[in-house]
């Protein structure tokens, strides 16, 4: 049985800012220009990019937001639920896993521009994920959001953005 520890080390994982631990594994060399993407984005982006994510029941992913669509695919450990806010504030969740008669699914796409989080299900352990992103993945794109500033935008959703939130 692999731990944590073990996967962290192989894989050469590193903490991730908004929680858990990551490592870039694929940056394709094609690059999107500018010109041709949303003008939200200042500068060019590859056409794709994948990460492993590696969560522990410890260590939450914090709400943040991209503004590309994320696809979250489970590869080992025990199950992830996610929790999405879309723009318009409709708060949905999703088991992240391979025990289908328990409603998880291997993979889950969380569409761009929404706030989201992730936590490990189960206690005392941890799961191993890839993150697949297109456009690539820039920290440009990246929004890691406070308790105060989440909670005045969606105050009806309080009690899960308090509990994934750096305070």
């Amino acid at each position: 049985m692999n731990t944590k520890e073990q996967i962290i080390e192989v894989l050469s994982l590193k903490p991730h800012p908004e929680g858990g631990y990551f490592k870039e594994t694929y940056r394709s060399s094609g690059k999107i220009k500018t010109d041709s993407l949303h003008p939200s984005y200042s500068s060019d982006r590859n056409y794709s990019t994948c990460i492993y994510f590696l969560l522990t029941s410890e260590n939450f992913s914090a709400f943040h937001k991209i503004k590309q669509d994320e696809i979250w695919h489970f590869y080992y450990g025990a199950p992830i639920r996610l929790h999405m806010i879309s723009p318009e504030g409709d708060l949905t969740t999703h088991s992240i896993g391979t025990d289908f008669s328990n409603n998880e699914t291997p993979q889950l796409i969380v569409p761009g521009g929404y706030w989201f989080a992730a936590e490990v299900i189960k206690t005392n352990a941890f799961a191993l994920v890839g993150c697949t992103v297109a456009p690539g993945f820039s920290f440009e794109d990246f929004e890691l959001i406070s308790e105060k500033e989440l909670s005045t935008l969606f105050p009806e959703h309080n009690t899960v953005i308090s509990k994934f939130t750096n305070h």
